[in-house]
């Protein structure tokens, strides 16, 4: 029989209705009869005891709110009678031990991935083009229409001829008798293209930031090079990307080829010399194979969005078993999303490995959390209507089942926005909560791979790296079969535990990384790519 509440704390004095429940319905519970006051939909909380105004609601064991209003015992907390709340953290109070999971039936186990010269190794093999501004979007927007339109052989245009002669004589064969998909001759290369509305405007630390998180998709080992569009006269210079590349990888040989519109002159011109020059780069890259790599060599950022209320009971801790995993395997994964970390810095700085790495995280909190207060707003009002609808009511609530995310192994390093990780073990990275942005920005700091839970459903992928989607309960997974990977509702139900569902998802990992499995974001071409204007975004 399925349990109906769940205390997820043995400190917490709400629980979660993991059903359906009824005014006046009497729920043994704790070795108590909790008589419920109101009807409650799943994935809601009850108060485990009466709350005056000002009491403090605990849930995960820390602050999630205060009461705003008399709450009876049973009764349903809502944002009429529950406001955010989380307690304020100046340092490190304490050092928070690990016990290290036995990992040793995954010790020996591979992926077969594309291995570059840097010593990091890809789950994918792209090449990749963008622009450094906004003016050159159509320019790639038409790159795009002549490798992915002419690969495919529909409409044609003088650049497709071109790419098309190319093609053929690559081939051997006839443009006329070309197959309807070149498959065969481009098997171990996809060709990808950004576009983004940044580059030039606005201030210019905006376009230095820009810099530093496309250098991140170009050193990305899912990258194995890229074509570059640049106008000539936007804040975002060409010297300005190239150093930004020399910053994270000095001694890189990966090949990056960048046009001058205004250098070079008609886009006739330019664009000729791209296809051509990004054919013969395409068909080089296009010989690297996969080959096997320890799973060291996978960095995973871990993600949520469209969150309800059973994430932090069954996709998110799941997500934390399986990064303990990955990193007492010697991997490398990435908790972000700054503003649903809320509530939870003091556990996190007492995981920080250097007491720096602490220092710096709240610094990083405090300056995001006051950039959107001068913005007329607050982490308070970080929870979207989804996620109110579906249980999670206020900020610290939300982020107290987020940060499940990460797991409980120590956090080797704290990165800002834009700066590439290397570190293995856990790291943290000051993004915002937005789904998109978050994902660009993991992938930007190095992620080969991205872990993404949802309650609600969301369709998100990204350009170079799989996001494998994580549903937290069956319901959704039903719905939404084509956008969900993996379903972890059998811990909501009783019928697996989070150890056996983390056991299923590096198995799942390992054949994604290793190109066996195509994830659905994939299959629907959802190449998502959102640049973040610092202090703008929650």
């Amino acid at each position: 029989m399925q349990k109906k509440l769940i205390k997820v704390n043995s400190s917490d004095n709400v629980a979660v209705a993991l059903v359906n429940l009824k005014a006046g319905e009497l729920i043994p519970f704790e070795g108590e009869t909790i008589a419920v006051e109101t009807d409650v939909k799943a994935k809601h909380k009850i108060a485990m005891n009466p709350f005056d105004i000002g009491d403090r609601i605990i849930m995960y064991g820390v602050l999630v709110g205060k009461a705003s209003a008399r709450i009876e015992k049973g009764g349903l907390l809502s944002t009429l009678n529950v406001k955010h709340e989380s307690d304020k953290v100046t340092g490190k109070t304490e050092t928070i031990g690990w016990t290290v999971p036995n990992v040793d039936k995954w010790k020996n186990r591979t992926f077969q991935g594309y291995h570059r010269e840097d010593g990091q190794v890809g789950t994918e093999n792209v090449w990749l083009f963008f622009p450094l501004v906004f003016c050159e979007n159509r320019n790639i927007e038409i790159l795009k229409d002549i490798f992915e339109k002419e690969l495919l052989k529909q409409k044609v245009n003088d650049y497709q001829l071109l790419l098309r002669s190319l093609v053929s004589t690559e081939s051997g064969v006839a443009g006329d008798d070309l197959k309807s998909n070149n498959s065969d001759l481009f098997k171990n290369i996809e060709v990808k293209f950004i576009t983004h509305q940044g580059g030039c405007g606005g201030i210019r630390q905006d376009s230095h930031s820009l810099a530093k998180l496309l250098a991140g998709y170009v050193n990305n080992p899912n990258v194995a090079g890229a074509t570059v569009l640049s106008l000539g006269c936007q804040n975002l210079q060409i010297q300005i990307f190239k150093d930004a590349l020399d910053e994270i990888n000095p001694t890189s040989t990966k090949p990056v080829l960048i046009y001058d519109q205004q250098q070079i002159g008609t886009i006739e011109a330019m664009l000729s010399s791209v296809v051509k020059d990004s054919f013969e780069a395409i068909k080089k890259a296009n010989q690297i194979e996969r080959t096997p790599a320890p799973l060291s060599k996978l960095k995973i950022g871990l993600e949520c969005g469209g969150s309800d209320g059973f994430s932090g009971i069954s996709a998110n801790p799941t997500l934390g078993v399986t990064s303990d995993m990955l990193t007492a395997l010697g991997g490398t994964t990435i908790l972000s999303e700054f503003p649903e970390l809320c509530g939870v810095e003091q556990e996190l700085v007492n995981r920080c490995v250097e007491d720096e790495g602490g220092k710096r995280f709240l610094e990083l909190m405090q300056w995001y959390e006051k950039t959107v207060v001068d913005a007329g707003s607050g982490f308070d009002m970080n929870p979207s209507p989804g996620n109110i609808k579906d249980g999670l009511i206020t900020d610290a609530m939300k982020s107290a089942g987020a940060a499940k995310k990460g797991g409980t192994s120590p956090i080797v390093g704290v990165s800002d926005y834009g700066e590439y990780i290397s570190k293995p073990g856990l790291n943290l990275l000051c993004t915002p909560g937005n789904d998109v942005e978050c994902t660009t920005a993991m992938v930007g700091s190095g992620a080969n791979m991205v872990l993404f839970t949802t309650g609600l459903g969301t369709p998100t992928g990204n350009p170079i790296a799989p996001v494998i989607k994580v549903s937290s309960n069956t319901e959704l997974a039903k719905k939404m079969s084509d956008i969900i990977d993996i379903d972890t509702g059998g811990i909501i139900t009783g019928e697996k535990s989070i150890d056996e569902m983390a056991d299923e998802m590096l198995e799942f990992i390992i054949n994604v990384a290793s190109g066996t499995i195509k994830t659905k974001a994939a299959i629907l071409n959802q190449n998502d790519f959102i640049p973040w204007k610092r202090g703008v975004s929650l």
